[in-house]
C-alpha cells in the first residue's frame, strides 16, 4: 500500500491517466468514423482507380510508424500543435489497418440488404448508419480494443510532442518513477499495476 501511495505522491499519475484516456477516446472515435466511411466507399461505390487507391491504403499498413515520425512532428510543429491534445491525437486519426478491417466486414454484408434498404428509400448514409454500422458492432468493438492498447501504450510520440507535465501521458509518467540513483522496484511495479487497470 505504501508503494501505491508513493506513486501518486511522486508523479501526478491520475492527471497523466486522464490525458491518455482523452487521447485514446478521440483517436479511436476518429478512426472508427473515418475507417467506416472509407470502407463503405470502397465496398459500395464505384469510382475511378478504386482498386489502385485501396492498394495504396494497404501499402500504408506496411510502413513502420518510425519512418514518418519526423514528417509528422514537423507538420504538428508548423501547425502550432505542440503540447496540445490535437497534436497527440492527429497522427492516430486514420489508419490503413482500420480501413482494411472495416472493408472486410462490409464485404460480408449481403447485397440484398442494400437493395432492400434502397427500395425503402434509405440512402447511402442512412444504410451506413442505420444498418451497416449496427451490424458491424463486433468488428468495431474488436477494432476499438486493438486501437486502445496500441494508442494507450504509445511512448515515443507523446514524449516528442509534449514538453510540459500538464500534457504528458501515463506511459511517460511511469518512466518518471525510475530513479537511477535509487532503484525502487516496488514503486515502479505499483505504478505499472495502476497503468494496467484501464487496459484490463
Amino acid at each position: 500500500v505504501a508503494n501505491y501511495l508513493a506513486v501518486f505522491a511522486k508523479v501526478p499519475l491520475l492527471h497523466y491517466l486522464k490525458n491518455s484516456v482523452v487521447v485514446c477516446f478521440f483517436a479511436i472515435l476518429g478512426q472508427i468514423v473515418f475507417s467506416s466511411m472509407a470502407a463503405y466507399a470502397f465496398v459500395y461505390f464505384d469510382f475511378p482507380f478504386k482498386k489502385q487507391l485501396f492498394m495504396v491504403v494497404l501499402v500504408t499498413t506496411m510502413i513502420p510508424g518510425e519512418v514518418v515520425v519526423i514528417t509528422n512532428y514537423v507538420t504538428i510543429q508548423n501547425l502550432g500543435l505542440i503540447n496540445t491534445y490535437l497534436g497527440l491525437i492527429l497522427p492516430s486519426l486514420i489508419s490503413g489497418t482500420s480501413i482494411f478491417m472495416m472493408r472486410q466486414y462490409y464485404l460480408t454484408i449481403p447485397r440484398d440488404f442494400k437493395e432492400a434498404a434502397a427500395l425503402d428509400g434509405c440512402g447511402d448514409m442512412g444504410f451506413l448508419f442505420r444498418i451497416a454500422t449496427p451490424l458491424s458492432i463486433p468488428t468495431i468493438s474488436s477494432l476499438a480494443v486493438y486501437l486502445f492498447v496500441q494508442i494507450y501504450n504509445q511512448f515515443f510520440w507523446p514524449l516528442l510532442v509534449t514538453n510540459k507535465d500538464i500534457m504528458r501521458t501515463v506511459q511517460i509518467g511511469i518512466s518518471q518513477l525510475y530513479d537511477i540513483d535509487s532503484e525502487q522496484i516496488g514503486l515502479m511495479m505499483a505504478g505499472v499495476v495502476i497503468v494496467l487497470i484501464p487496459s484490463l
